[in-house]
């Protein structure tokens, strides 16, 4: 069951890119999930997935006695999620949001720019790993949000 868990379904046992695997199956459910809850009940879902996987992942990485597997690909749904709730996606911008969300979280979780890296580099055990995509998650849905505003005045004042 924990394996299940914090691979998203084994989506993090893809062997190419098991991070983008599980960063796309994460926004596939999330979207569903906002089909029939609110951003605040995703809010509130990704918290209590984001306790649980910082227990489990401590137990695993005593287990296999590693740091930050690839095959963990849970900090990515949690991480996707909260892109999808810091934009503040909805039906009516629900597609330019989401491909937004997925490239600009691919982007901070690869790139790992200030913050993200220290957290990725200093933190250790399950709160490390959790962490670095939590920040990235924030900080692209802030930038999905402010690049669909900016494309929307564009296509407004430009006329196109």
């Amino acid at each position: 069951m924990r394996k299940i868990f914090l691979t998203v379904f084994y989506s993090g046992l893809s062997p190419k890119a098991p991070g983008t695997a599980g960063s796309l199956i994460s926004l596939i459910i999330g979207i569903v999930l906002l089909q029939f809850i609110s951003l605040a009940s995703l809010f509130y879902l990704s918290v209590l997935i984001t306790l649980i996987a910082i227990r489990e992942i401590d137990v695993y990485e005593k287990e296999v006695k590693t740091h930050d597997s690839q095959e963990i690909v849970i900090d990515e749904l949690v991480g996707v999620w909260l892109a999808l709730i810091f934009c503040n996606i909805n039906k009516e911008n629900m597609i330019p949001l989401a491909i937004l969300c997925f490239v600009y979280f691919r982007i901070f979780d690869i790139w790992k720019p200030s913050f993200i890296g220290t957290i990725d580099e200093k933190v250790k055990g399950g709160l490390g790993v959790m962490g670095d995509d939590i920040l990235a998650g924030i900080i692209a849905g802030i930038a999905s949000l402010a690049t669909y505003r900016i494309f929307l005045y564009l296509i407004h004042y430009i006329g196109y």
